[in-house]
């Protein structure tokens, strides 16, 4: 009884923090202006604003520097600093029509989708922070193609394709004056290029930009392990897999599903059942289209979920979701 006791305070602990456990999720960060100070190079701004001086050049692009040779800003002169965007996923987004509302143009979802390491026809997951490129208006000079742009921009010849696709071109080589958009996304702030951003009110409602896209990230590297412990029967670990998970914020619907639906497994195992109906009804709550299969679950997680056992529940409105409920009958 006393190794019992022992090990249900830690595990009432790990549901409290559960319990506890929210998501926020950061709104779209832009360029931002930023005024000169006296003594400063474009080089240092972009040491300061990047960490890498060489995006200088882009800081020169962005603001038409490139006949003043970059150096010759003065003190007062107000520029433009490139910084990408995020957008969180809402029901109903698909990537056309992100791609619509922030860069203009429905048939960039291809290149927004690759840039987010997916596909433009799988929908983004709800809640998924959608990295927004930064559109650098580039005017081609004499000799340029999509492949000199994508190199002195991207950093790579064989991303010519999202030069090409990006400004609906079907040759490589480009007008002299022609205007085109370069997408980028490699511009991650310093600290100190945060608090310009801050400064400048640009990230006045959102003081985590891009946070919320790195815990996704790792959430789904994260989320196989706690499959892993619960389905080898360590619940405990797996509890406190998922706990860590839920501390992070900006998980996506899928992923708080899944971890919820975990939770719930662990927590019935351990006859948890305050616990485990708690997240069996967040589960349920991220994923409304979850079934309460009997092949798949066993009858004491079906029971938790519903509150009492399968059997005996007449059909209604709680049973919405079990496969093999009875069905409602019609009046005649």
């Amino acid at each position: 009884m006393g190794h019992l006791m022992s090990r249900r305070l830690p595990l009432r602990g790990l549901a409290l923090l559960v319990a506890l456990c929210g998501g926020l999720s950061p709104r779209p960060v832009e360029a931002f202006p930023y005024v000169v100070q006296q003594g400063e190079t474009v080089a240092q701004l972009a040491e300061r604003m990047y960490g890498r001086v060489e995006l200088e050049r882009l800081v020169v692009q962005a603001n038409g520097l490139e006949g003043r040779r970059g150096a010759a800003i003065v003190p007062g002169m107000r520029l433009e600093i490139p910084a990408v965007g995020y957008h969180k996923a809402l029901p109903g987004d698909t990537w056309k029509s992100i791609a619509s509302t922030h860069l203009g143009e429905p048939k960039r979802a291809d290149v927004l989708a690759h840039y987010n390491d997916t596909h433009p026809w799988l929908p983004p997951a709800i809640g998924r922070e959608v990295l927004i490129p930064y559109n650098l208006r580039y005017v081609a000079s004499r000799g340029d193609t999509t492949e000199s742009v994508a190199y002195r921009f991207l950093g790579r010849r064989d991303k010519a394709w999202v030069i090409a696709s990006y400004n609906r071109l079907r040759r490589a080589k480009l007008l002299q004056g022609e205007v085109l958009l370069v997408p980028l996304v490699e511009l991650s702030l310093t600290d100190a290029g945060r608090k310009a951003a801050v400064d400048a009110g640009a990230l006045i409602r959102s003081q985590s930009g891009g946070r919320a896209l790195e815990t996704q990230r790792e959430a789904a590297a994260a989320i196989p392990r706690l499959v892993q412990a619960v389905r080898r029967g360590r619940y405990i670990d797996g509890i406190a897999r998922g706990a860590a998970l839920l501390s992070q914020e900006g998980l996506t619907e899928p992923q708080l599903a899944t971890v919820h639906r975990q939770l719930t497994e662990a927590y019935v195992a351990l006859d948890e059942r305050g616990a485990a109906a708690t997240s069996c009804a967040k589960w349920r709550e991220h994923d409304p289209a979850a079934a309460l299969d009997p092949i798949e679950l066993s009858p004491k997680i079906i029971e938790v979920c519903l509150g009492r056992r399968p059997e005996a529940v007449p059909s209604g409105p709680e049973t919405r979701g079990v496969v093999g409920a009875p069905e409602e009958e019609s009046d005649p």
